[in-house]
């Protein structure tokens, strides 16, 4: 293996320490980066834009602010790569879809912002379903994303760009968005660290925007206390996100360095298991979960009755709101423009537009939303979610009586092949069963490694949920857990 190789194997807070010390340059580490890109991208396909040039230029600037005896932040001259739903000026955002092709925002999304803020350097956009909409990254209009693991399976969705970035050491460092387990469920199938920060913890201004209610933007990294660093940049209040928390935010980071979990009372869920669970993600759970009480946890299974009605409740609540956020992809404003001919109206042109714009999965989405918004059927479908969205809440609140944290399988299986779940919506909207309470709710969550499956060796994630602005237990359960895996977990080239 090559130096340069070795390098994008390194943890962002070591590249971050030896970037300080001056023992490598943020130019090497990010031309490491974008060799690696270059190396395994045909294949993997985690990227939509490579910002080639303005990211070694970035880290070209960084290097000279620290020998000019300028001190900066841990993740300073860090790469990272940014899921291509978040506005970064100078470069498309597209939201993966043929109705953003080639646009460019007019403004930094606050979470871009603050990784230029704190000096990370750029790399580019990675892949995702279209507008998030899915659970494979399948659904992209410029092509699906492939698992750095077994280059036959998916990476999971919709943020599975930013995952396999990660796994196939294109990344130290990534960015998502989670509404339903686009976060949580990529991590768990390429066998990296996703955390869905408590809703309102991370600023949404200037995410293009799926469900307003459920979308949170959150870090991704091979390493938990990675993730918190990354998460200690991004968070934080902003007056232009009416949904932002203006409070102090928990200290993820020692958190995530203390790893101890003794004392700790966990809970296991009672409903997120057994059938149509695979055995071999079972197997790794319980496993973890002994691993956990084995350093000191208290376990208690808990019963959250609730939770079964909340894939049905959140494909009314997300299909609805993103009916009416996807309403401004018009033809009119910006974006795609097709059949204005001088003849047509306004109104067969944005026809014409979305037609070819948006793909199958989001016309399906649109076309459910609106009709469960509809007069009529209002109450009996988006109304009765909501009420479902409460009951769901108070299990977490009974719960989170009885326990610090609640943990799961992130997800019921391992990677799925390619194409295979295309037909079956049902099955491809499953893959998010254990993943969605947690967004309903709004609380923190995240996945974290957990092993390999005995009988296809695909990563298993564990996923660890904790009570709002309670980020710090979920970083310190999966410190802990990452821990105690030590060299188990294994480090093959990818």
């Amino acid at each position: 293996m090559s130096a340069d190789q070795a390098l994008t194997r390194l943890p962002a807070a070591t590249l971050g320490a030896m970037i300080a010390r001056g023992d490598v340059s943020s130019e090497e580490v990010t031309r490491a980066c974008l060799d690696k890109i270059a190396e395994a991208d045909p294949v993997i396909h985690a990227f939509l834009y490579v910002d080639a040039e303005r990211a070694l230029a970035t880290a070209r600037g960084i290097d000279d602010r620290r020998r000019a005896g300028e001190q900066l932040g841990p993740l300073a001259g860090v790469p990272v790569a940014v899921k291509d739903v978040f506005n970064y000026m100078g470069a498309p955002t597209t939201a993966a879809s043929k109705i953003l092709e080639g646009w460019h925002p007019p403004y930094n999304a606050a979470v871009t912002q603050r990784l230029i803020d704190a000096g990370l350097v750029v790399l580019g956009k990675t892949n995702l379903d279209e507008f998030a909409m899915g659970s494979s990254t399948e659904n992209s209009a410029y092509g699906p994303t492939r698992n750095p693991w077994d280059t036959s399976c998916v990476p999971g969705g919709s943020g599975g760009g930013s995952a396999a970035a990660l796994a196939a050491f294109e990344a130290p460092l990534a960015i998502g968005s989670d509404t339903g387990g686009s976060i949580r469920q990529p991590a768990a199938l390429t066998g990296t660290v996703g955390i869905k920060p408590t809703y309102g913890s991370v600023s949404r201004y200037g995410l293009i925007a799926l469900a307003s209610s459920l979308d949170q933007p959150g870090p991704c990294a091979r390493t938990v206390l990675d993730a918190a660093l990354l998460y200690r940049v991004i968070a934080g209040h902003d007056p232009r996100d009416s949904t932002s928390i203006d409070a102090d935010l928990p200290d993820v980071v020692t958190a995530a360095r203390a790893g101890d979990v003794s004392g700790m009372r966990i809970g296991v869920v009672r409903e997120l298991g057994g059938e149509g669970y695979d055995p071999g993600v079972e197997q790794r759970f319980d496993e973890a979960v002994q691993r956990l009480a084995g350093a000191g946890a208290e376990i208690i299974e808990v019963s959250c009755p609730h939770f079964p009605l909340a894939l049905g409740a959140y494909y009314l609540i997300m299909p609805s709101e993103a009916s009416s956020n996807l309403a401004r992809f018009d033809a009119m404003r910006y974006g795609l423009r097709v059949g204005d001919d001088g003849t047509n109206s306004a109104e067969q042109v944005m026809r014409a537009t979305r037609g070819a714009g948006f793909g199958a999965e989001v016309k399906r989405r649109i076309l459910l939303g609106t009709y469960a918004l509809s007069a009529g059927y209002y109450d009996a479908y988006y109304g009765s979610a909501q009420k479902a969205r409460t009951l769901i809440i108070r299990d977490f609140d009974a719960a989170f009586a009885q326990v610090d944290v609640l943990v799961s399988p992130t997800t019921p299986s391992t990677a799925f092949k390619l194409g295979e779940r295309t037909e079956d919506l049902m099955a491809l909207y499953k893959a998010d069963l254990c993943t969605i309470p947690s967004s309903m709710a709004g609380n923190a969550s995240g996945s974290f490694p957990a092993g390999l499956a005995p009988a296809d060796g695909l990563p298993v994630g564990l996923q660890v949920m904790a009570p709002p602005l309670r980020d710090d237990l979920v970083y310190r359960v999966g410190s802990a857990l990452e821990s105690l895996l030590g060299a188990q977990w294994p480090k093959e080239d990818r």
